[in-house]
């Protein structure tokens, strides 16, 4: 959902197995790193020990809360895809349109609550914390569940459904509005019947900055955008740090985020993918947990009994 603006020195990929297997050596461990262990005793070994934990998440986490993705077949709205809607070049021709969109998303939102995979990663933040250690949930998802579950230590890689960012001052706000303004009040079906409510533009949602009230727009990366490099450069530190990091819910083909986890797995790394089923990052990992987030996760970061809570 963004170009490929990571910093290149850092999430180039330095490990592709078999690129470069001249010996036997090197064809066997690669072949070892081809099966990754799906056994929770071991994983639960390695994250008893981890001081820094990253846990990178994508919409497979919030599938299980009934939050629609609108990608593969039959993910529509209307008759468009989330790919022709959110564009820059989408706002710019049809602004009435791509907010009825968001309007019916974030209002499908407001009704939607965390699953157990949220509350375990919530939970387990708090828990270390208080041990010392540290957990940051890096995600891809704009739906603001992992706030609703209670984590504070979160990086929006892709922005947030309850933010809006003002196309003329540029300020960027929290809004939890329904709806977010009165024009949008009963619009945003996603019937392919239903015909475009055709707002003008002066009645869709307007910056109350004083001496603005310029036309606000969802404050989400769009496709062709860059991420926010402030976001990247925080996301950057994370993964250098991590002792530990978790693949959750995400197939491992939107870039850059694709790239995170197997970089921190070439430098040694231990990652653990929770994932219904493989992806093309799998053979790269440690660990592979397949299943719904939402039975695998808990149990893989509940307390450990080596840990000691004062």
């Amino acid at each position: 959902m963004c170009l490929f603006q990571f910093t290149a020195r850092r999430l180039v990929s330095q490990a592709h197995c078999g690129l470069k297997a001249s010996s036997s050596k090197k064809q066997k461990f690669c072949l070892e790193m081809a099966r990754p262990s799906s056994n929770m005793a071991d994983f639960r070994e390695v994250f008893a020990k981890a001081k820094h934990i990253a846990i990178i998440t994508g919409a497979g986490v919030s599938a299980e809360s009934g939050v629609p993705t609108f990608r593969g077949a039959g993910g529509f709205w209307r008759k468009w895809q989330a790919q022709e809607l959110a564009t820059p070049g989408a706002f710019a021709r049809n602004p009435s349109r791509v907010w009825e969109f968001y309007h019916y998303r974030r209002e499908v939102m407001l009704s939607k609550h965390p699953n157990a995979a949220h509350i375990a990663i919530a939970e387990c933040e708090r828990r270390l914390s208080k041990q010392g250690r540290s957990v940051v949930v890096i995600t891809q998802n704009i739906d603001e569940l992992h706030r609703k579950a209670g984590t504070k230590h979160l990086l929006e890689i892709h922005g947030s459904l309850f933010k809006t960012r003002c196309t003329s001052c540029g300020n960027v706000a929290a809004n939890y509005k329904s709806p977010i303004c009165p024009a949008l009040a009963g619009k945003g079906a996603p019937d392919p019947d239903t015909e475009d409510a055709a707002i003008p533009v002066e009645n869709l949602p307007q910056c109350e900055e004083d001496g603005c009230s310029g036309l606000l727009r969802p404050h989400v990366v769009w496709f062709g955008e860059a991420l926010d490099p402030g976001v990247l450069t925080a996301v950057e530190k994370e993964l250098d740090i991590c002792d530990l990091c978790l693949v959750v819910g995400t197939s491992s083909v939107v870039y850059p985020a694709a790239m995170f986890a197997p970089q921190v797995s070439a430098r040694g790394v231990p990652v653990a993918e929770f994932n219904m089923e493989p992806t093309p990052a799998t053979n790269r990992f440690r660990f592979h947990f397949p299943g719904p987030c939402g039975t695998t996760l808990p149990p893989a970061l509940a307390r450990h009994e080596t840990e000691i809570i004062s």
